[in-house]
């Protein structure tokens, strides 16, 4: 069976050329649609193609971001009150399908809108499983290619009711392909992701195996499965170019997918949308998932990027330096020694990229970010989420509430004291000030988790049984 055995038959992503691969026809993933805003559009790049995410009443839009006008980012405008995206600079506004309503400028007696050029730029939009897709290649060619979906995912299953997801997205620092070789290599998971969500006792031989492979993907498996067995066989899927999981079931857990969309933004940076699908066995983790703010779930999933985006961002320069005039197929060989089983999905994929090339071939990777940028939270994931967003502003308004009454009390203790207290009554003051002090230095401390990630990484912290030694 292949890959494309898979997936529903239509224009293959890629386009139909079985020789090339054209990363621009081909459905991404943008946004959640839990991260969307209705009221004001939306700025994402894509494939270095700045785009306008807009509601236009009735469906999501995308744009080229640029009025055609004087170039003004349209993304910057503001949706009028009937409904069309109107540009910030002139006031051209647009409806639906990317035609001039109105060109405020325009004389009775021209018709302006009516020529092609007055026209923004459109790309096609679809929503499926909780996701706004944009079809980066021609418009014409959207209604027949593929959505990487996710079947487990899908609403019309006879078991629907019995999964329960949790997702997340973050900006990240390194190519889609670079998140995608990652995701692919289970073996690191015991050392990278030690004490979050791997440990290191669990490293062991790893014998992967692949079941199938052509011009739109891949299947594996490892048979044995993580930890030493102990959780049963896991089945891996590459749906190119974009779209990977890993599908375990276990006793233990029941199922589990780890499902990662790689959505290219530029040379250097991509957007992980990450989503996790469990179906149980029991009812109480289901509940207790479906019970946990989306944004507290958020603030862990971020911790767990962070523990490999520092080398991931330095290994892909390397990468370039030693692959500098070598032909792809044999740079990655060349740069890169992998002798073991454990690395046969990860060199598939890299023979993959190097037989239908990669989304921005001889672009060179932007200069190197410090650590602080790599892990800077709110630029990459809070302000883009509406969940983290509003948890964090909720929590700012708390602390200014605590630091207010903290202020309040300490003012108060003259008066307090001249009136004169019981013992008791005392002591419960100063509880009072100290819970109130410490509530404010908790929520500070805790404000911090969207700004900024935490180093070193757990991996990298001693164990307390050796300090006890």
């Amino acid at each position: 069976m292949t890959v494309l055995d898979t997936i529903s038959l239509g224009l293959p992503a890629g386009g139909d050329d079985p020789n090339a691969f054209d990363w621009a026809e081909n459905w991404y993933p943008v946004f959640y649609l839990d991260d969307l805003d209705r009221t004001q559009p939306q700025r994402f790049t894509l494939l270095d193609r700045d785009l306008a995410i807009w509601w236009d009443g009735g469906n999501w839009r995308a744009f080229a971001d640029r009025c055609p006008h004087r170039l003004a980012p349209l993304s910057e405008g503001r949706i009028s009150e009937d409904g069309l995206l109107e540009c910030p600079y002139h006031g051209w506004a647009f409806d639906g399908e990317g035609k001039c309503d109105r060109l405020p400028q325009e004389p009775p007696e021209v018709d302006a809108r009516a020529a092609s050029r007055s026209c923004a730029t459109a790309y096609a939009t679809a929503v499926r499983q909780g996701l706004l897709f944009v079809y980066a290649g021609k418009f014409e060619n959207a209604d027949a290619a593929n959505l990487p979906l996710v079947s487990v995912l899908d609403p019309d299953r006879d078991d629907a009711k019995d999964w329960v997801c949790l997702n997340t997205f973050r900006d990240l620092p390194y190519d889609a392909t670079t998140l995608l070789e990652n995701v692919l290599d289970v073996s690191h998971i015991p050392y990278t992701h030690h004490k979050t969500v791997g440990n290191r006792k669990y490293a062991s031989e790893v014998g992967l195996e692949l079941t199938s492979c052509d011009r739109q993907g891949f299947t594996g498996k490892w048979e044995e499965g993580p930890r030493k067995g102990a959780l049963g066989r896991q089945d891996t899927t590459f749906i190119a170019p974009g779209l990977m999981w890993h599908d375990l079931t276990s006793k233990q857990f029941g199922r589990t997918l780890t499902v990662v969309y790689a959505t290219p933004i530029r040379k250097g940076e991509c957007r992980l949308f990450a989503r996790f699908p469990f179906k149980f066995g029991s009812k109480i983790p289901k509940l207790a998932i479906s019970l946990t703010p989306r944004w507290y779930s958020h603030v862990g999933n971020n911790n767990v990027l962070e523990d490999d985006q520092i080398f991931l961002h330095w290994q892909e320069r390397y990468l370039e330096r030693l692959s500098y005039g070598v032909e792809a197929d044999l740079a990655y060989a060349r740069a890169c020694y992998l002798p073991t089983a454990a690395d046969r999905f990860v060199l598939t994929y890299r023979k993959w990229l190097a037989q239908y090339g990669e989304p921005f071939p001889g672009q060179p990777l932007p200069p190197a970010q410090s650590r602080e940028q790599l892990l800077d939270r709110y630029h990459s994931h809070t302000k883009h989420c509406k969940s983290c967003s509003g948890a964090l502003k909720r929590i700012q308004q708390l602390r200014r509430v605590l630091g207010g009454l903290g202020l309040v009390l300490v003012a108060s203790i003259p008066a307090i004291a001249a009136v004169g207290l019981s013992l008791a009554w005392a002591i419960a003051f100063a509880v009072l000030i100290v819970a109130t002090g410490a509530g404010f230095w908790g929520l500070g401390r805790f404000e911090r988790r969207f700004y900024e990630g935490i180093y070193p990484p757990p991996r990298n912290l001693p164990d307390k049984k050796a300090n006890k030694s």
